[in-house]
């Protein structure tokens, strides 16, 4: 009865953290900030523009605190319910400690830390490309060959051996914890846990992940596709199964794109 109790408030805490995440992305994208999710020249006019212009360096601050903002709120309702597995076999190992809250916490937040660093490499990535872009004659009249390119990166990236590595860390929670809990500094122990399971989830899914930059880093159906995938991927029996055929159809849509601009 104990265990069943300490589930379902353990599915109360998630459901609440993921669902205000959803809602939040949902009214924010609904809204009329909504193009402060995206990547466009937003700062550039409105509310945004006189911020930027108060603030020391604002031009940079500003988008960047708004960036981190957004893909927190992104990696909570994408990623988070995918590692519920690795969260309840350890709310079950912490269940007899007076403070299993604060070690799940502390794991979630090493989680999430991996994926906000991923968040500002891919940031920085996206600001040199375009920075490139619009250096390049030929990029700015052919922008659909970087999202081809993408495309067909994250369609390979299904068949490689890196990705079914980092995919069976993940969908062997129990034997993760075993490998990388030692309860002997039970808070550096639980954060440095979600450290390494975020590592591994990044491994996995950063190709995917980075599809929102060719779908729109503020569309919020995008993110529940996306986000379903990755957790059939990881979470499921036959999540395995999902993952060449993905490859293949990310590599038909590149393949289609270029065709439609080159015929």
């Amino acid at each position: 009865m104990t265990a069943l109790r300490h589930r379902n408030l353990l599915v109360l805490i998630m459901g609440a953290l993921i669902g205000t995440a959803w809602l939040a992305l949902l009214l924010w994208e609904q809204s009329p900030y909504g193009r402060y999710l995206d990547h466009g020249h937003w700062t550039a006019i409105g509310l945004a523009a006189g911020i930027c212009g108060l603030l020391p360096h604002g031009e940079v601050a500003l988008p960047a605190l708004l960036y981190v903002g957004g893909w927190v709120l992104m990696v909570v309702a994408m990623m988070l319910p995918t590692t519920f597995p690795l969260l309840y076999r350890f709310d079950r190992l912490a269940a007899a400690r007076g403070n299993r809250v604060e070690l799940i916490v502390l794991l979630v937040a090493g989680y999430l830390l991996v994926w906000l660093g991923f968040g500002i490499a891919a940031h920085l990535l996206d600001a040199v490309i375009n920075t490139m872009a619009r250096q390049s004659e030929w990029l700015m009249l052919n922008a659909w060959a970087l999202g081809a390119g993408l495309l067909t990166t994250a369609g390979l990236f299904q068949f490689s051996r890196l990705k079914y590595h980092c995919l069976d860390q993940c969908r062997t929670p129990l034997s993760f914890i075993i490998r990388h809990w030692h309860g002997l500094a039970p808070r550096r122990d639980a954060f440095w846990l979600g450290i390494h399971h975020g590592a591994f989830c990044v491994g996995c899914c950063w190709a995917i992940m980075l599809l929102m930059f060719v779908v729109g880093t503020g569309n919020v159906g995008w993110m529940l596709a996306l986000g379903t995938v990755m957790a059939i991927e990881k979470n499921t029996v036959w999540g395995k199964r999902v993952s060449r055929p993905l490859g293949l159809a990310l590599i038909a849509w590149a393949a289609l794109i270029v065709i439609d601009h080159m015929a």
